[in-house]
């Protein structure tokens, strides 16, 4: 089976130390994360963790299991990118001075869809969003006028087809926290994971 890049989302309740355990998951089985973003969701007590991978499925599957083994995750679900929508926040950091010498630069900028977001005398800042190719791409056309520095932030993505799991979300959120601790008490634990 062939290495491709997946996307997996883990809904978790938002507790210390759960980073940590989810990346050791992937420390032991020696897998490089190509990106890592965590934030809240439209639950206020869930949190979505995006990881990316290059692995093949079956590892992937393994993952996800392990991962869902945690208390404190929900769901994990793994994706191609064709099953998400997604982008990647970027900023460029290129000399005031070559922006302002050169009116090519500021037409390049415009065709990448990039707006200023810091201007100093000595440097201007630049950010677009996309998917890493165009952001990529800025870059390799910035070089030549003098690009300073460049950041990329992780992935952040939506599932194409994660409705069902959403209602389910919405109905852990009206329940009462109660003594017994339950694992993964409202998910079905024979349910696929989401595909297309």
């Amino acid at each position: 089976m062939e290495k491709q890049e997946y996307t997996i989302t883990v809904y978790t309740e938002n507790q210390i130390g759960l980073l940590n355990r989810i990346a050791i998951i992937f420390s032991r089985r020696k897998i490089n994360v190509e990106s890592l973003n965590t934030s809240p969701t439209e639950v206020d007590s869930v949190h979505r963790f995006t990881i990316v991978i290059n692995e093949t499925e079956d590892v992937v599957k393994k993952l996800c299991r392990q991962i869902e083994k945690q208390v404190e995750v929900l769901k994990a679900y793994y994706n191609t990118d064709n099953e998400i929508v997604w982008q990647e926040l970027a900023l460029y950091k290129v000399s005031t001075d070559a922006i302002t010498e050169k009116v090519k630069v500021e037409r390049l900028l415009r065709e990448y869809g990039a707006r200023v977001v810091a201007i100093r005398k000595d440097f201007t800042v630049f950010e677009t969003t996309g998917q890493r190719e165009e952001t990529d791409g800025l870059v390799k056309v910035l070089e030549p006028y003098g690009l300073v520095e460049f950041v990329r932030s992780a992935r952040v993505a939506i599932i194409k087809g994660s409705s069902r799991f959403h209602e389910r979300l919405k109905e852990f959120e009206k329940k009462e926290p109660g003594e017994d601790v339950i694992e993964n008490e409202f998910l079905d634990k024979n349910e696929e994971v989401f595909t297309m």
